[in-house]
């Protein structure tokens, strides 16, 4: 345990001497206080973020995972000539990266926020939830990141199969979801629908915050599916579930592929 939190540090020192994290954080601050300069209400800002954050989180940390894993080859290499748990390495840098990356994205959007934003009780709970579902979706597609950077020794096919991920979960797979609703718009398509979401990350995180403001009644019927399933204890006890499983299943996949993997 103190070993991966040694590994973990020597990360989270490693990304801000390359001033990724700092660049990271300020942009997130940029955006955030612009936003803010533009838009009075602090709702809007929030609605405008999470646009901003449903597509930036994951592409930022699914390239930022797999080029630091890649990157830090012989540097694994060189901790495993020691008598050192593989375990305690992989998940020592995955812990590191992921501390790094979700402390610049709250200080980035957290600092602002609460600086411009009127406290209020309703506020603070869609900051907070809007910081937690952020954070989610930033070590979930950085477990995906180093599942497959474990699994493919070429720095270019890790980078293009990472990418393919990102561009399946942020845009192509709304588009068959919509063909599929469309298609069989004859039969109900409640628990299929419900089914879709959760298993895609993105759309799972970008209903989770939907159903919390007044935006989803502009959804209509499939608003008012999600807002009667997720709006529940239930449906967001399901939600918070299938996110961690979203994090432990590649994590453990990846893991064990480390452990194995002819370094």
């Amino acid at each position: 345990m103190r070993l991966a939190l040694h590994i973990g540090w020597y990360a989270i020192r490693d990304v801000a001497r390359n001033r990724w994290g700092l660049l990271y954080t300020a942009f997130f601050l940029i955006v955030t206080v612009g936003l803010f300069q533009l838009q009075a209400q602090s709702a809007k800002v929030a609605v405008s973020l999470m646009s901003i954050c449903l597509f930036l989180i994951p592409l930022v940390s699914s390239l930022f995972g797999t080029i630091y894993f890649y990157n830090s080859r012989e540097f694994v290499e060189l901790v495993l000539t020691q008598p050192v748990n593989r375990r305690t390495v992989y998940v020592g840098m995955f812990c590191g990266l992921g501390a790094s990356l979700v402390a610049g994205f709250i200080l980035g959007v957290g600092l602002p926020y609460l600086f411009f934003m009127t406290i209020s009780q309703e506020q603070l709970l869609s900051l907070l939830l809007l910081l937690t579902v952020g954070s989610f979706l930033t070590i979930i597609f950085l477990a995906i990141s180093f599942l497959l950077a474990t699994i493919l020794d070429d720095r270019g096919k890790g980078l293009a199969a990472i990418l393919g991920v990102w561009l399946f979960t942020a845009l192509v797979y709304d588009g068959l979801v919509m063909l599929a609703t469309m298609a069989f718009s004859d039969y109900p398509l409640e628990t299929p629908l419900l089914i879709a979401v959760v298993t895609n990350p993105i759309d799972l995180a970008r209903v989770t915050l939907l159903v919390q403001t007044d935006w989803a009644a502009l959804m209509g019927y499939t608003g008012a599916v999600f807002n009667r399933f997720f709006g529940t204890g239930l449906g967001v006890s399901i939600a918070v579930v299938a996110l961690c499983l979203w994090i432990v299943t590649p994590l453990l996949i990846g893991l064990r592929q480390f452990r194995h993997k002819d370094l």
